[in-house]
């Protein structure tokens, strides 16, 4: 059985062949953000020589000093907190409509369904879509960020397919209790779909927070200014943001000149940009893959 699961050698060589072009293809996708991460941690002096593998002597000046920086405490919260409501809304509505389209009897059902699904292919372009959310009156609005994406197709193909693999007994045995749409979708069957609303919430939290256009666009109000647009400035002026920072402050404890260069800046922003994604997507992976798998479209 042993020698049978292993196979010829030809297979075990095969494997090792897959194994070791795997661990240089991940080495690949995760180097380039290693790098930054230890270069935004260096030493600006010793890191502007050359670094590959482990930091040049610690230095969290530039993490420091980007922190202290009033817009960027400020923009992160804005960020956080259209991405949290953006996909609680966009998991919660997506869903709900997704319920919908599995119900035979609504009226106009596969009419509605394929109108909602053509929004995949047809796009209007960026200046209709300009003119549609100032007329809205979205401009310098924190409704911007949320409402245009809560409806997703993609999303809605993912969970009405998931939805239809369950037991209509679910629905049948609710419906004799006495139990209505929403009870049914809000205590049966929402609960139920956790591994694809955990599948959608990546997406969703992901790409609300690496969304910066709406926001470049459409609001001049600084207080509503997103990390993005806030990277995206800083890492334009990232030479004259250094200097500034270098000669505002010296070290108190040590009385040494704060070391900072361009590139350390424009690195640590990137860091806390998208430290908040590393951070959630580990306690998602599980019920992501999952979702991914019963989820799948067929047919």
């Amino acid at each position: 059985m042993i020698n049978k699961y292993q196979g010829s050698l030809s297979e075990r060589l095969f494997d090792w062949f897959n194994y070791v072009f795997m661990a240089l293809f991940s080495l690949v996708c995760i180097y380039p953000f290693y790098y930054v991460l230890i270069y935004s941690i260096s030493n600006p002096r010793l890191a502007s020589k050359g670094i590959y593998f482990f930091p040049a002597e610690f230095d969290f000046d530039s993490y420091i000093k980007v922190l202290s920086l009033n817009t960027i405490p400020h923009a992160f919260l804005v960020s956080l907190e259209k991405t949290v409501i953006f996909t609680v809304l966009c998991v919660y509505f997506s869903s709900m409509l997704a319920f919908l389209f599995t119900k035979r009897v609504m009226p106009f059902r596969k009419t509605m369904y394929r109108f909602v699904i053509s929004s995949m292919y047809l796009n209007s372009g960026l200046i209709p879509w300009y003119i549609t959310m100032k007329t809205y009156g979205l401009r310098d609005s924190f409704l911007l960020y949320v409402l245009p994406g809560i409806i997703n197709a993609f999303y809605i193909i993912l969970i009405k397919t998931y939805i239809e693999q369950m037991p209509s007994s679910l629905e049948e045995s609710a419906q004799m209790d006495g139990a209505g749409f929403l009870t049914i979708f809000n205590r049966i069957i929402f609960p139920l779909s956790r591994p694809i609303v955990a599948t959608v919430a990546v997406y969703a939290s992901v790409g609300c927070w690496n969304t910066w256009i709406d926001n470049y666009l459409l609001v001049d109000n600084e207080k509503l200014q997103t990390i993005q647009v806030i990277l995206f400035a800083y890492l334009n002026e990232a030479q004259g943001m250094a200097t500034d920072l270098m000669t505002m402050v010296t070290n108190a404890n040590s009385g040494r000149q704060l070391q900072l260069s361009p590139e350390t800046i424009k690195m640590s922003i990137t860091v806390i940009s998208v430290l908040p994604i590393i951070l959630v997507y580990p306690f998602l992976q599980k019920n992501f893959i999952k979702g991914i798998m019963l989820g799948a479209v067929k047919g």
